[in-house]
C-alpha cells in the first residue's frame, strides 16, 4: 500500500485547501506542539473546520497566544518529557469520553546531546517515547470514537538511519546530533505501523506524515554556520534561491498531517508514511529527500521497536 494513490493534491497545497469541505463539528482533537510552527497551522485548520481543539503545552503562557485563533481552542499543562505529567493530561481527555483525532506533532531537532528520565537520549526520549505514553495513556479515549485517527510526525530525516538497535541512547557510542534525530523519526514511523498492527482491528487508523522543509523555531538549536553549509540561508541571514525553492511555507507544511487526519481516501491504509498530501512512495536507491525507507515502514521493525520501547519504560 506504500505507493502514491492521487490524492489531487501537491507539495505547496495550502493545509485549508485539503480542509475545504470537512466538517468536524462535534470532533475532538489533540494537537502535541499545537502552539508553535505547523502546529499552530495545524490547529487553525481543525478548529476552522470545526472541532474542538485541545493543545497541551508546558509553556502555557506562549501557547495561549493562540487562544486569539477562531474556533473551539483550549490549552492544557503537559510536559512530553514528564511521564507523570502525561498520565494527569491523559485522564482529563479520558473522562471526557471520545477523542477522535491525536496529532503527534510536538518535537525536538539535531539538540545539543542532553539526558531525560533514566538516562534516555533526548530526542528519542520526547519525540518517540514521550508520544508512545502519551497515545497509550489516551488508547481508552481514542478506541471510544467512531473512527478515531492518529498522526506521527516523521521526517524525511529518517533516511539518516534505522534504529540504532544496539546503542538507541547513545551509551557505547559518542553522541551525533543528526543521527538522534533521524532514529527519533524512524521511530515515529514505526510506532504509527505499530499502532496500525496493534489497533487497526478495533477501527483506529495510524499514519506518519513528513510536512517537508519549513523554516519554524524547529531550527532553534542550529548555527547559523551549520545553515550556511546546508545552503539553507546566506551569510546574512536570508535565505538562499535554492532554500526558496526547497522550503514550504508554514501553511502548506500542516497540509500532510491535516490529510492524513481527515481525507476518506486513507480509510483502508491505515499505518503508512505520507508526504506532499499524498502517500509516499518507498525511496530509491540514493534518495535522500522524498520517499520512505523500507526499515521505516517494516512490521516487523514496528513490532520490535514497540517492545523494545516497553521494556525502556517499564
Amino acid at each position: 500500500m506504500q505507493q502514491p494513490i492521487g490524492s489531487g493534491y501537491g507539495r505547496h497545497t495550502p493545509a485549508s485547501e485539503v480542509m475545504e469541505g470537512v466538517d468536524l463539528s462535534g470532533k475532538l482533537a489533540v494537537v502535541t506542539g499545537g502552539y508553535s510552527g505547523i502546529g499552530v497551522e495545524t490547529t487553525r485548520a481543525l478548529a476552522a473546520a470545526g472541532a474542538r481543539v485541545l493543545v497541551p503545552a508546558r509553556d502555557l503562557a506562549k501557547a495561549r497566544a493562540i487562544m486569539d485563533l477562531d474556533g473551539d481552542i483550549q490549552v492544557a499543562r503537559m510536559d512530553l518529557e514528564n511521564h507523570q505529567s502525561i498520565e494527569r493530561f491523559a485522564m482529563d481527555v479520558v473522562q471526557e469520553g471520545g477523542l477522535d483525532l491525536l496529532i503527534n506533532n510536538a518535537g525536538v531537532m539535531a539538540c545539543p546531546e542532553r539526558r531525560v528520565g533514566p538516562g534516555w537520549e533526548s530526542q528519542l526520549a520526547t519525540n518517540h517515547l514521550g508520544h508512545m505514553v502519551l497515545t497509550k495513556a489516551l488508547l481508552p479515549a481514542l478506541l471510544a470514537a467512531d473512527a478515531p485517527r492518529v498522526v506521527c510526525l516523521s521526517s524525511t530525516a529518517h533516511h539518516i538511519t534505522d534504529i540504532r538497535w544496539d546503542d538507541p541512547h547513545f551509551d557505547a557510542e559518542p553522541y551525533e546530533k543528526w543521527k538522534a534525530y533521524g532514529q527519533s523519526k524512524t521511530a515515529n514511523a514505526l510506532f504509527a505501523v505499530a499502532l496500525q498492527q496493534r489497533y487497526g482491528g478495533e477501527g483506529l487508523l495510524a499514519f506518519a506524515v513528513h510536512p517537508g522543509g519549513i523554516q519554524t523555531p524547529l531550527q532553534r538549536h542550529l548555527q547559523t554556520e551549520e545553515m550556511v553549509r546546508f545552503g539553507w540561508i546566506d551569510e546574512d541571514g536570508n535565505l538562499t534561491e535554492r532554500a526558496k525553492g526547497m522550503f514550504k511555507s508554514v501553511e502548506a507544511g500542516a497540509s500532510t498531517t491535516c490529510w492524513a487526519a481527515t481525507s476518506e481516501k486513507l480509510a483502508d491504509h491505515g499505518g503508512v508514511y505520507c508526504e506532499d498530501a499524498d502517500i509516499a512512495a518507498i525511496a530509491k536507491e540514493g534518495e535522500r529527500h522524498s520517499g520512505v525507507r523500507a526499515y521505516a515502514v517494516d512490521p516487523e521493525g514496528a513490532a520490535r521497536l514497540w517492545t523494545m520501547s516497553e521494556k525502556m519504560l517499564g
